[in-house]
């Protein structure tokens, strides 16, 4: 097998897969629970490094490409990558923490955005709507479509809201490695592209900026940042290519019920469908 070959699963590496998958959704639902103003954000990856290595599973993050934390956490203008350490949270500020776990020999990785203390109404608003663009990429991830379908289904809608797409990251497949083929990109024509087979595992991750699409990677060689230092937020599911609908394989339920349990953040960020 090449690297540049997609990798299709079996039903049981797939059931492997959400038992990842699964885990990175309750690795977010206790991190959820501590986020505060006042926190740093190494504290958090420590409460997910201890969670994930308490479940007999280990941080896919930490090592990759020589990344020394278990979580991205990435901040207002952040859009992915953030290394956590001693930044605190603040009141107002929008959290992005995405989260890879590998048990059992599979891979599993989300992502979900967090608005923490007061956060005004237009950045709510581009929290839903890349929440959403998500939904509508899963939608068009069925068997015969293509990955162009995918992509324009998340960039029609962030961009139909006036939002900036980032087009130098793109979600992946996923599998006994974290990153596999295909490429995953929020921005294409529709009916282009690798076509999407059952038993394809694909991780799907809208990055959104208030503003322009433009990015650029800090000095520390990994926190990718808006241009315009507009906020910029990110979602991720890793799900699973079917006879019909798509399975997601992670799940976001118990990070919204620490979510809903935890009054230091605004509020759960509900879809626009």
């Amino acid at each position: 097998m090449s690297a540049g070959e997609i990798v299709y699963k079996t039903a049981e590496e797939a059931e492997l897969i959400r038992v990842s998958s699964l885990l990175v959704g309750k690795t977010l639902a206790e991190v959820a629970g501590y986020i505060k103003p006042g926190i740093s954000t190494a504290e958090l990856d420590k409460i997910a490094e201890t969670f994930i290595r308490d479940h007999g599973a280990e941080p896919s993050f930490k090592g990759y490409h020589g990344y020394k934390n278990s979580l991205c956490i990435s901040i207002n203008e952040e859009v992915v990558h953030g290394i956590p350490g001693s930044r605190i949270i603040q009141d107002a500020d929008v959290v992005s923490v995405d989260c890879g776990v590998f048990m059992n020999g599979f891979h599993g990785d989300s992502a979900y955005t967090f608005p923490v203390g007061v956060v005004n109404e237009t950045v709510l608003k581009l929290l839903r709507v890349t929440k959403t663009s998500l939904y509508k990429g899963i939608e068009k991830a069925k068997n015969g479509n293509r990955v162009g379908d995918i992509s324009a289904a998340v960039q029609d809608y962030a961009e139909s809201n006036g939002y900036g797409v980032v087009r130098e990251l793109v979600g992946h497949g996923i599998g006994r490695r974290l990153h596999e083929k295909p490429e995953v990109p929020n921005y294409g024509k529709k009916g282009s592209g690798p076509m999407l087979k059952k038993g394809m595992t694909i991780a799907i991750e809208p990055m959104v900026n208030m503003g322009g699409r433009q990015i650029k990677q800090l000095k520390d060689g990994w926190t990718i940042i808006t241009s315009d230092k507009l906020p910029a937020a990110h979602f991720e599911h890793t799900i699973l290519i079917t006879d019909s609908e798509a399975e997601v394989l992670s799940s976001y339920k118990e990070i919204e019920i620490a979510i809903s349990k935890n009054n230091n953040i605004t509020g759960i960020i509900e879809t626009l469908i």
